[in-house]
């Protein structure tokens, strides 16, 4: 596993070093403003609160269209987001005008239109490798100060959201600690060529959200509803093993190719007619080595997953050319954009609260990638390993439902629970001999009780456990009064 990767907030904590940077006075006014976030996340062990605001600076890149560019973690959550002048400290409040947390970006826009007129707006360019490139901050007193660094490599990996592969730009700098570090725009002739995603203080290596990917996020934008980046909904292993290639029947004709070891249900790819079992050996006329790269015009060679995510569009139609049972076979795929809700265990939840149902006492939820975030950033190696386990092989294992995985999160200790009260991390399969699907069918599924008794059957042990029907109803309101809960359920 690589070695874990600060977030650019760390950097606030680091100490100041000797760098390559220089304070620059320009003779034009700047193109950033500082962005002033106040956030306030859903509490997911206790899902019917929210964690303690706290505060956050960035700098945000002043675009055309009166808009400024942020990363989407900045304003993930976020109950006030306000532009702040570099230099005279006017301030302004300002809306998140589209957000993709998928591709961290996310676009603000001032509730004062007059705010950004004195700024210069800045263009966008693409870099290369080798191309020097400039890390923006801002010192205490506006001046700009700027760091050098050359670019290394152009690559696609997961960002921060860890379930969406893009291109990403890496350079090697040291920075300075500066006020308004979580966002930092880099720069390339005056052009903006990326914002500053993940910072390693130990190494000064810094991943770079490319050109290349603001703008199919700003060409997106553009539309109403923002439809997001597409996917083309295949998992996939190499074909290097020649024992491998043998089996597959692959001869020496054909070099390259990967093999499709899944495919979504009801994706782009299984609806356009790619099967498990194929070799994908071509897209849009671009040769697939046997790692899944292509040569890309602009970067050599690369993940495919950019030619389908960031060269295409959502409802764009690739032609691929599979190689099945012998015989090449030529497909079309309409790539489409995954909803976050189709997920069985979604991949995060934010900017909405998470539902949850309490029981007698028994708090059950929806289980999501970002419950598990709650275990901190080792969540992979501390949050529960079965729940893991079902985020990561969630294609696999849950093919025909549920929904959702329901979950017993902890159990609020009352003369309803009496002998249950440590129970936690128990996956709900019954409730009154209904399978529960999400927590949407528990309401139903409560008017089934027998013999006053409510039946609630777990994948685990204990297998079953019985709550007394009357009781909960002639209690809940005083249950509720006793921990102080706004409510006892949120389903939507």
């Amino acid at each position: 596993m690589r070695r874990a990767v600060f977030l650019l907030a760390c950097l606030l904590f680091t100490v100041a070093r000797d760098v390559r940077a220089e304070e620059v006075t320009p003779e034009t006014p700047l193109s950033v403003v500082r962005v002033n976030v106040t956030q306030q996340p859903w509490d997911f062990a206790r899902p019917w609160g929210k964690r303690p605001p706290y505060s956050r600076r960035a700098i945000g890149t002043i675009l055309s269209d009166n808009r400024v560019l942020v990363t989407a973690e900045l304003v993930a959550n976020a109950n006030y987001v306000e532009f702040e002048a570099a230099e005279g400290g006017q301030k302004v409040p300002a809306t998140v005008e589209v957000v993709d947390y998928e591709a961290n970006l996310a676009l603000l826009k001032p509730e004062d239109n007059t705010f950004l007129k004195p700024f210069k707006p800045l263009e966008l360019t693409h870099a290369s490798i080798g191309d020097m490139l400039s890390v923006w901050q801002l010192e205490s007193t506006g001046t700009l100060l700027v760091t050098k660094g050359q670019m290394t490599t152009a690559e696609v990996t997961r960002y921060p959201i860890d379930d969406s592969p893009l291109l990403v730009y890496r350079m090697t700098t040291p920075l300075q600690f500066r006020d308004s570090s979580f966002t930092l725009p880099v720069v390339k002739d005056g052009k903006l060529v990326g914002l500053i995603m993940r910072y390693d203080n130990t190494t000064n290596n810094a991943e770079i959200l490319p050109a290349p990917v603001i703008e199919h996020f700003l060409q997106d934008a553009k539309k109403a509803p923002y439809e997001g980046f597409a996917r083309v909904g295949i998992y996939s292993s190499p074909t290097r093993d020649p024992q491998f290639r043998r089996y597959l029947g692959l001869d020496g004709n054909i070099v390259g190719g990967i093999y499709v070891s899944d495919v979504q249900r009801d994706g782009p790819a299984a609806t356009g007619g790619l099967e498990k079992g194929d070799v994908l050996l071509q897209v849009d006329g671009q040769a697939v080595d046997q790692d899944g790269n292509y040569k890309d015009p602009e970067y050599g060679k690369i993940a495919l997953a950019h030619l389908f995510s960031t060269r295409h569009f959502d409802g764009d139609v690739v032609k691929c050319v599979v190689f099945r049972k012998g015989e090449k076979k030529e497909l079309s795929i309409t790539l489409k954009h995954r909803p976050v809700e189709s997920y069985v265990i979604e991949p995060y939840v934010i900017d909405r609260a998470p539902k949850f149902y309490v029981l007698g006492g028994l708090v059950l939820e929806e289980l999501s990638r970002q419950y598990l975030k709650e275990y901190g950033a080792e969540w992979k190696k501390k949050a529960p390993e079965q729940f893991v386990y079902f985020d990561r092989q969630q294609n696999e294992l849950f093919k025909d439902g549920p929904k959702k995985v329901v979950f017993l999160n902890r159990v609020l200790p009352s003369d309803m629970t009496i002998g249950y009260e440590e129970l936690n991390q128990l996956i709900v399969s019954k409730i009154n001999g209904v399978a529960i699907q999400s927590l949407s069918d528990i309401p139903a599924a409560l008017n089934k009780a027998t013999n006053g008794l409510h039946k609630i059957e777990f994948d685990g042990e204990p297998r079953m456990i019985y709550l007394d029907a009357a009781q909960i109803s002639a209690n809940e309101a005083a249950f509720q009064q006793k921990y102080r809960l706004p409510a006892l359920q949120r389903l939507n």
